[in-house]
């Protein structure tokens, strides 16, 4: 029966069932919000696989264990094979089934690709661990879902370029897996292209292959491809991108082919070298020398020391067949890109949210820094140098586009204000192939089978450059010279042989000219005509030194005039008269001619100096005169380029240099008025014909035609400089650097300069004499600096003597200026009076000698004026006021008196008045005075 008592207690019973079972609903519920599927698409059959299957089995439980992760993760892994399709179809069979939050793996571009597309639609994000080779620009427009956890390989191609510039390689052979899309080798081989650019080289050629997986024959067709690079001159191969399948291949089968001989250098990329790890050791002893790139990573942080014990115990327990069971590379990216997504999670609500919440990330992981820039890992990368060595490998250097080379990753930090971006060759401790000592060359080298073929001009303009024997062989020359010097200071032998070629060497456009040995330039030779002699008997002397000659001849002639005219009867007389004959007289003297006699001693000084003058003048004069005459006078029929090309004249050059391109189109000459001209002899001929006008050669052909035929023709104008003399070698040979620093060698050491003196010897001679011929008269024209002091000599003897001559008499005169007798007088002395007086002095005509002995005395009288002044009274000078004349005679110098005495002592000093005159008498009292 039904009662109120029994109903109360099924209806609380049923309550408390509705609300446990919901409670185990909710928490049911709760528990399944907390839960983050994570998708993983990788190959796990291959190592890189392996590291990452392990590296995120390592990462799920330690997200898992930590106790502040509110999320759990839960990993899903899919196989894919290393087909993009497998993985097309796991990434599909994650989001729909699996219902995965987000897709990680995926270790090429192409797998990628094809998931990222799928992404877009689910809206789930997407983290590979490739990226291409060259970023596309609207790569985060296309697939906004896709994260890329790699960098692009432009700063792995600039490492490459790093060390081909430090070798100094011009040429290399790219190589790459072509993995049927067409992106990821060739772009690599584009930045590779762009990197070698940027330090000078040059990617020669490029070899693509299949996947090994394609290829039925593997052996045959890399056989059949190697090959054709075997008929290439580099042999600096890099492969670019490959699988390490296909590398190994590779070089296995280039060591048999002889292609990884001496001088040869083969480098790999990180997606090789980051797996030698891997490699058994007979694989690895086969790339002995072979130079890797690989990413690496600080050895010395905590976090990844503890990463590397649980990884080591967890692959070895997984995998115990690999022998290898250090993480790399691919380890750590993994175990980053987990670490990437719990950080996010841990901030996210949504997927949008998840998604903004990665690639705002910014963090140290294990791999590195951890930061996306434009959905691309944005960290510069580290690379580590290591060479093959035996079955291991050693690490050389490492690089970085911020540092340049160092020895280790970790101190790049340490040095970064010395280092900076300063290229470095990987040191000393290089195995290269072959077991060579120094650095290869990269290049094909000549063998004794096989020896380098030199091609020389078969018929050159000038024989002492190059001439080639009628058999062709042994040709000899400067050229040939410089040739074998330079190759004996090559570290290196060099079989060679030289082949005849006939051509232009404009033909030869695929090749490049090493360091010039001998310098160049174009340069005119014209005919010359000889000068006309009429008044070459003005040039001995420049026009300067005319007109010193002149003055000083002037100047001593007023001089010999002023100073005999007193004395000597000869220069007195009218002035025409005194004129021709001080010009006479001083003329004569020039051929030592002169007869007139000289009676002042003062005149025989200036004489004797001038006479020297005259001598030296005259001998130079002479001799110079001479060497005028006797060597032939020339001057050139056409001075300058631009005359002959104003004038349509016609012009011989080379028709097999490029100086005939470089007269029509720089010089800017008509084609019709260019000549060919083939060889020395036929420009005589040309010449001779009037057929051309000029010769327009390089200088070195130009120094051995004036050499010969100095004595008719003539360099003029200026020589229009360019490069120079040098021997041509293949674009990128690296021979051309090594014959440049042997032709520095040969100018250092001055082997050069004596192969010029041996072959041009004669040449040197001849061009000088030729040189004497065609020296300007202006240039031998001897000038005032020659003689300048010679000339200030004599000017200063003349200038003294007529200084001494004018002071003497002028001292006596004012000695001898005394008051009339008896008297007291006022004598005037001022300064214009007593050059009146002296005037008056040297206007006296001196008797000469004959007039003293005849016994007839001149009559002397003392005039003194109103004013005191003393005046002479002579028969050409009449006083007008005449004094009593004073009576001499022997009383009167016995006389008391000492008026009187001083009277006389004046009357005495005036010329003509001496001890001849009788009016001493032998009284030592009164001095005896003579003429000047």
């Amino acid at each position: 029966m039904y009662t109120p008592a029994t109903t109360t207690p099924l209806y609380l019973l049923f309550l408390i069932s509705f609300f446990t079972f919901l409670f185990h609903a909710v928490s049911f519920i709760s528990a399944q919000d907390d839960i983050t599927n994570i998708g993983a698409i990788i190959d796990v059959s291959s190592r890189i696989g392996k590291e990452e299957k392990v590296s995120m089995e390592i990462a799920i439980q330690t997200i898992n264990n930590a106790s502040s992760n509110k999320h759990k993760l839960v990993l899903h892994v899919s196989d894919t094979g290393g087909n993009p399709l497998q993985a097309y179809m796991a990434a599909e069979d994650l989001i729909e089934k699996k219902k995965v939050h987000v897709v990680i793996g995926m270790e090429t571009w192409q797998e990628a690709a094809l998931v990222a597309g799928l992404a877009n639609r689910a809206q789930v994000p997407i983290l590979s661990f490739a990226a291409p080779s060259i970023t596309p620009p609207l790569t985060s427009v296309r697939w906004p879902f896709l994260v890329r956890m790699a960098n692009n390989d432009s700063l792995q191609m600039q490492c490459v370029a790093s060390i081909v510039w430090s070798y100094g390689w011009r040429r290399v052979i790219g190589i790459y897996e072509d993995d049927g899309y067409g992106t990821t080798g060739s772009g690599t081989l584009t930045l590779l292209s762009d990197a070698l650019k940027a330090v000078g080289a040059e990617i020669e050629h490029s070899a693509a292959f299949p996947p090994l997986s394609s290829l039925s024959d593997p052996k045959s067709f890399i056989q059949v491809e190697l090959e054709k690079l075997y008929d290439k001159q580099s042999r600096v191969f890099i492969i670019v991108r490959s699988s390490l399948e296909l590398a190994t291949q590779i070089i296995t089968e280039a060591k048999e082919s002889d292609l990884m001989g001496r001088d040869s250098v083969w480098i790999t990329a990180d997606s090789i070298t980051n797996q030698f790890d891997t490699v058994n050791s007979s694989v690895m002893f086969s790339m002995e020398g072979v130079i890797g790139i690989r990413t690496t990573f600080s050895k010395t942080n905590p976090s990844l020391q503890d990463f590397s014990i649980k990884f080591r115990n967890l692959f070895r327990s997984m995998y115990p067949q690999e022998d290898n069971s250090e993480p790399q590379i691919y380890a750590l990216r993994s175990y980053d890109a987990l670490s990437t997504l719990a950080f996010a999670l841990e901030k996210s609500s949504t997927r949008t949210t998840l998604l903004e919440n990665i690639l705002s990330s910014n963090f140290s992981g294990l791999s590195g820094q951890i930061k996306f820039t434009n959905g691309e890992l944005s960290r510069s990368t580290t690379y580590e140098v290591v060479n093959v060595v035996g079955k291991s490998y050693i690490v050389l250097k490492s690089w970085s586009a911020e540092y340049g080379f160092s020895d280790n990753v970790d101190k790049m930090v340490q040095v970064k204000n010395t280092i900076g971006a300063v290229r470095q060759v990987l040191g000393d401790r290089v195995y290269w192939p072959g077991g060579l000592s120094r650095p290869p060359l990269g290049w094909v080298m000549p063998s004794d089978a096989k020896p380098m073929v030199i091609g020389i001009p078969a018929m050159a303009p000038f024989e002492k450059f190059v001439q080639v024997n009628k058999d062709g062989k042994d040709p000899t020359g400067f050229c040939i010279e410089v040739f074998n010097e330079a190759r004996e200071r090559l570290y290196y032998g060099l079989p060679h042989s030289f082949k005849p070629i006939d051509g232009k060497y404009d033909d030869l456009i695929d090749m490049v000219y090493n360091k010039p040995y001998a310098e160049s330039a174009l340069t005119m030779v014209v005919p010359v005509k000889a000068k006309e002699k009429a008044w070459l008997f003005t040039k001995p002397f420049s026009s300067t030194m005319w007109l010193a000659v002149s003055f000083v001849f002037v100047y001593t002639m007023f001089v010999v005039w002023f100073l005999e005219r007193r004395s000597n009867p000869n220069f007195r007389g009218p002035w025409k008269n005194q004129l021709s004959t001080v010009m006479w007289f001083t003329f004569s003297t020039l051929f030592f001619a002169h007869r007139e006699d000289l009676r002042n001693n003062f005149t025989r000084v200036v004489m004797v100096v001038w006479l020297f003058v005259v001598f030296v003048v005259t001998a130079s004069y002479t001799a110079s005169l001479t060497s005028m005459l006797t060597v032939q006078r020339l001057e050139p029929t056409i001075t300058d380029i631009e005359t002959l090309r104003r004038s349509n004249s016609q012009v011989g050059c080379d028709p097999n240099s490029f100086v005939r391109k470089y007269v029509e189109h720089v010089l800017g000459f008509h084609p019709y008025n260019i000549i060919d001209v083939k060889s020395e002899f036929d420009y005589l001929d040309k010449f001779k014909s009037e057929k051309i006008k000029a010769a327009l050669l390089e200088l070195p052909y130009e120094r051995v035609f004036i050499s010969r035929y100095g004595k008719a023709y003539q360099v003029t104008d200026g020589a229009h400089r360019f490069g120079g003399f040098g021997f041509v070698f293949p674009k990128g040979s690296p021979m051309a650097k090594h014959f440049s620093e042997a032709f520095l060698k040969l100018s250092e050491d001055g082997t050069l300069n004596k192969l010029d003196k041996f072959w041009f010897k004669s040449s040197s001679s001849q061009a000088s004499q030729c040189k004497d011929c065609d020296t300007s008269t202006d240039n031998q024209s001897l000038g005032l600096d020659n003689f300048w002091g010679l000339f200030l000599v004599t000017v200063l003897t003349s200038t003294i003597m007529v200084i001494l001559y004018i002071v003497r008499p002028s001292r006596k005169l004012r000695r001898h200026s005394v008051p009339q007798i008896g008297t007291t007088l006022h004598v005037d002395t001022s300064f214009w009076n007593r050059i009146k007086t002296l005037g008056s002095y040297f206007n006296t005509v001196r008797p000469s000698h004959k007039d003293t002995k005849s016994g007839e005395a001149r009559d002397i009288a003392v005039l003194v004026s109103s004013n005191g002044e003393f005046r002479t009274d002579t028969s050409e000078h009449p006083q007008t006021i005449r004094v009593t004349e004073i009576e001499l005679s022997a009383e009167t110098f016995t006389g008391k008196s000492n008026i009187q005495t001083r009277v006389l002592r004046l009357i005495n000093s005036f010329p003509g008045w001496d001890r001849r005159h009788g009016f001493n008498n032998g009284n030592p009292d009164i001095p005896n005075n003579t003429g000047f």
